[in-house]
């Protein structure tokens, strides 16, 4: 069963058509990449999979059950959203931030269990935030805001993991650190079954580390495919407006070298 299955789902704004007829599923051990220009859908698709918008036709379905029959306790402990915009920054510790995650799973008043301070600890380890943990997140670098934040969706322990620009704002060896991770979490490195799609700019960093990447454009899904299917120079030039030489890395994953932007043909 995929942990994540989404059927013809579409959304519209008042006349704009935002969404048309996207269909995926996401099977555990899978690490999908979506990709598209600015405005083709990407962040409004992430928020769709939560049960965050209606959409107008379609539906989408957690480990089975269809995300509208859930209770958003429900969904949180299945599904966890990173947004690209931080929420209004409390007056917490990183700690007390990360441990927002494990909300979902305590009751109505329930204090911290020991299994929650360890997902805690955990996720603060793996992000490489332990160290800020007594300090006030908004005294922290853009950043490392952003780590606190993916320590918290970490923390969640939903199996499917919903991450919008997770990498922005990082230094190059925080990047290459948080994908890592989330490669390693989603290949079941401490025994769980999990999934995760990622948004991501960085074209050639989603073909290194995604299984397949998903192409939004326009609000429409051109292409379902492993990297090296979908990243070429022509799709490039048609939905991202530029010309790029395709290379391949030393385990033949492409990696795409920009040159300059398509020149529009001019009008009569």
């Amino acid at each position: 069963m995929p942990l994540l299955e989404v059927k013809n789902l579409s959304l519209r704004y008042d006349k704009a058509q935002i969404l048309n007829g996207v269909s995926i599923a996401v099977e555990p051990g899978e690490f999908v990449g979506l990709v598209g220009p600015n405005g083709a859908g990407k962040s409004t698709l992430l928020r769709l999979l939560l049960g965050l918008h209606v959409p107008r036709t379609g539906h989408v379905e957690l480990s089975g059950a269809p995300v509208a029959s859930l209770s958003r306790r429900e969904i949180a402990r299945r599904a966890a959203l990173l947004p690209q915009e931080s929420p209004v920054e409390l007056p917490l510790t990183v700690r007390e931030v990360v441990a927002l995650g494990r909300l979902p799973h305590l009751g109505r008043f329930e204090a911290e269990r020991p299994e929650d301070a360890e997902a805690v600890a955990r996720a603060l380890e793996a992000t490489d935030t332990a160290v800020l943990a007594d300090r006030p997140l908004t005294e922290l670098s853009g950043g490392e805001r952003h780590r606190a934040h993916l320590a918290r969706a970490l923390a969640q322990g939903a199996s499917v993991l919903l991450l919008d620009e997770p990498i922005a704002g990082h230094d190059l060896v925080h990047q290459l650190q948080a994908l890592e991770l989330l490669r390693a979490t989603v290949d079941g490195k401490d025994g769980t079954s999990r999934a995760a799609i990622v948004a991501l700019h960085d074209l050639s960093l989603a073909a290194r580390f995604c299984d397949r990447i998903l192409l939004l454009d326009d609000g429409a899904l051109r292409a379902d495919a492993p990297p090296a299917q979908v990243l070429t120079a022509e799709t490039l030039a048609r939905v991202f407006g530029v010309r790029a030489e395709i290379r391949a890395d030393a385990a033949g994953r492409p990696f795409v070298i920009p040159i300059s932007p398509v020149a529009r043909e001019e009008g009569p």
